[in-house]
């Protein structure tokens, strides 16, 4: 089988690529290559930046809704444990990560850009945490890193509204970095990579280490997100969420 995720090195410029057409739909082998790549970039001397991309018409739409729908508390755990541990090594590499965005990034997707350390989108980008219209919430580092970037009050909106930003609101409350016509996006996060790529790389990874101690209580925060998600499994608000998706009709939720 093809790869899903590829790790491409160029001038010390490590490209993740998500390579999972047509959508970049997350599923446990996606998560699980993405881990494997991530340790990679993080290892090889011969990557002293990395840019995480989708590709030139998406970078990811999250997790296969019907794959999920079906599954219980315990089922879900290992699909939502394998993007979850992914995330903590992809935001533990000791060098700049960039976040390359064109088209959808939402859901797990979108959890994805938030573990890396900028974000640079098309203008036609379009990000968001959707889960909580399937009757979940997000389970793979969204509550927690979304509030350090756009701050309490606009990840609660965003995360109990579920709906989607266009990339001017992203940039403005914070959600992202740069805004680029859609062709630019990737030479210009590899040029920004390659700017970093050039200085002092223990004292960047050392800096980037101590920026993130800010946040010591993080995995606490992550370890009680992913019980969390994992309950919401098998509750009727979650059945209904997704069956609606699925069935393409509004849902009716009825808080149980």
């Amino acid at each position: 089988m093809e790869p899903l995720v590829h790790l491409e090195v160029v001038d010390g410029i490590g490209t993740i690529r998500l390579d999972h057409a047509p959508r970049n739909t997350i599923d446990v082998r996606m998560a699980t290559e993405l881990h494997q790549t991530a340790l990679d970039a993080a290892r090889r001397d011969d990557v002293r930046a990395v840019v995480v991309w989708g590709g030139e018409r998406v970078f990811s739409v999250g997790g296969d809704v019907e794959m999920m729908s079906a599954r219980s508390a315990d089922s879900v755990r290992p699909v939502i444990a394998a993007l979850g541990d992914a995330l903590v090594t992809l935001e533990a590499v000791p060098k700049v990560v960039i976040a390359a965005i064109n088209g959808p990034c939402l859901g797990g997707g979108c959890e994805i850009a938030l573990a890396c350390d900028f974000r640079f989108v098309s203008e036609t980008a379009i990000l968001g945490q959707p889960e909580i219209r399937f009757g979940i919430m997000p389970g793979a580092g969204a509550t927690q890193r979304l509030p350090r970037l756009v701050g309490a009050s606009r990840a609660k909106d965003l995360i109990f509204s579920g709906r989607r930003v266009k990339a001017r609101e992203a940039l403005a409350i914070g959600l992202v970095d740069r805004v680029l016509p859609g062709p630019e996006v990737y030479p210009r996060a590899v040029e920004a990579a390659s700017t970093y790529a050039r200085g002092p790389l223990a004292a960047i990874g050392a800096a980037k280490a101590a920026i993130g101690a800010a946040n010591d209580r993080s995995l606490d925060g992550l370890d009680l997100e992913r019980d969390l998600v994992c309950e919401l499994f098998g509750t009727e608000d979650q059945k209904e969420g997704m069956g609606a998706f699925l069935a393409s009709r509004s849902p009716v939720f009825r808080g149980r």
